[in-house]
């Protein structure tokens, strides 16, 4: 996706992920739980945006692209039209409803007035535009993904005001958005030589540098995205503790934060996101069944974009890559644990190596940070170095808290 542009791989991937979509489910009582993905771009003038919204509509089958100065309420859900002649009334639909079963791209969606903005509330989780006008009530299917692009409140982002408040949207919207990038246009040396290196290159050439891969086309990507669509990927029993506990944690964190240090809005809808994305991962495999991988991408995606918009001064506060590491090892430490029931189990190198290439880590990097730890005497090596095992004593007292807590569920 967009290869002419620089960077932003984890939100071309987003994208991607938007364009596949996940599993739309119908009740037998008719409730209906939308599959399709909602993705907010906010970002200062000149992260290219508008250019990654135009690729998206020349890469969907279907797709409408609109602006939010240019659009009204009406203009994006439906008006009621009267002929001058007849006098016969006559109802035409908006860009989310000719969008339906595609995309509709939204820029400059800061701009739009907040009257207008609040048509898009149903359309975003109902996917339905509810019309009663003119003695016309009716209901039209409005079964697309949103992609909006917006600038922050002041122009540019101020890191001296929280996230929520750069940002300048209601709530109820933001909730609404499965993912919500922040684009910064930071001032860093060895960057902006390689971006300029880049844009000067496909200006000269007309086509992206040489990459290590052999980019398709849109009419392949679209072939692609409707063979995936075929798929209807389910959630497997053994994930679904995981994916509760992902959701308790990540509840809790934005407890702990304060108010004026909010960078999102965790609510159920942040659940049904993380399902979306997993389905729409294991969609792009061609496969019918989620597996852990899909969900731990789909949960890495989503703290890549809370992460991105962090200050610049707290992402040089955050973890680095062995701590990282090491906390993907103690978390699949602990999820051995409580299959072996308690008994501390050996890992084997190559299962970490796996995560660790699926997280976007290299082997060395592995390999540094059992090193280091096993320096700490935290975990030991096997006799041929093939296993570890992680030494938390620390934890026993936890480990015994969380043992007699399943047994009290029991």
């Amino acid at each position: 996706v967009a290869p002419e542009i620089y960077g932003h791989e984890d939100v071309k991937k987003a994208l991607l992920l938007l364009l596949v979509g996940g599993v739309t489910k119908n009740m037998s009582d008719g409730m209906r739980i939308r599959g399709d993905l909602h993705v907010l771009l906010m970002g200062d003038p000149g992260v290219a945006k508008s250019q990654m919204i135009r690729q998206v509509t020349n890469i969907a089958p279907r797709a409408v692209y609109t602006t939010g100065k240019g659009s009204s309420g009406v203009g994006l859900t439906a008006c009621v039209m009267r002929d001058k002649r007849t006098g016969e009334v006559t109802l035409e639909g908006g860009a989310l409803v000719l969008a339906d079963n595609g995309v509709c791209c939204i820029d400059e969606f800061d701009k739009m007035d907040e009257s207008d903005r609040t048509a898009i509330h149903e359309v975003m989780e109902q996917q339905t535009v509810s019309i009663a006008k003119a003695g016309i009530t009716t209901t039209l299917n409005a079964r697309t993904s949103v992609l909006a692009a917006a600038n922050p409140a002041y122009g540019r982002y101020d890191i001296r005001k929280s996230a929520v408040a750069n940002m300048n949207l209601p709530a109820a919207l933001l909730s609404r958005f499965d993912l919500q990038f922040l684009l910064l246009d930071t001032a860093d040396r060895d960057k902006d030589m390689s971006l300029a290196k880049h844009v000067l290159t496909v200006h000269k050439l007309m086509a992206p540098p040489p990459l290590k891969f052999e980019p398709f086309d849109a009419s392949f990507i679209r072939a692609y995205i409707a063979e995936a669509k075929q798929h209807e990927p389910f959630v497997p029993n053994d994930l679904m503790a995981d994916i509760v506990t992902k959701y308790v944690e990540l509840r809790q964190n934005e407890r702990q934060e304060g108010k004026d240090d909010r960078k999102s809005y965790t609510t159920p809808r942040t659940l049904l996101g993380i399902l979306r994305m997993s389905q729409a991962l294991a969609r792009m495999r061609f496969a019918d069944e989620v597996e852990r991988g899909d969900f731990e991408e789909a949960v890495r995606l989503m703290e890549e974009s809370k992460r991105s918009i962090m200050p610049t001064g707290e992402k040089k506060q955050q973890k680095s890559v062995e701590d990282t590491i090491w906390n993907m090892i103690r978390d699949m430490h602990h999820r051995l644990r409580r299959k072996n029931k308690g008994k501390a189990p050996w890992i084997p190198i190559k299962e970490l190596e796996q995560q660790t290439l699926r997280m976007n880590f290299t082997r060395e990097q592995l390999a540094k940070t059992l090193e280091e730890y096993s320096a700490l005497d935290t975990c030991m090596f096997n006799d041929s170095k093939d296993c570890i095992r992680v030494d938390d004593k620390g934890d026993d007292d936890h480990w015994a808290e969380d043992s007699e807590n399943d047994m009290d569920m029991e």
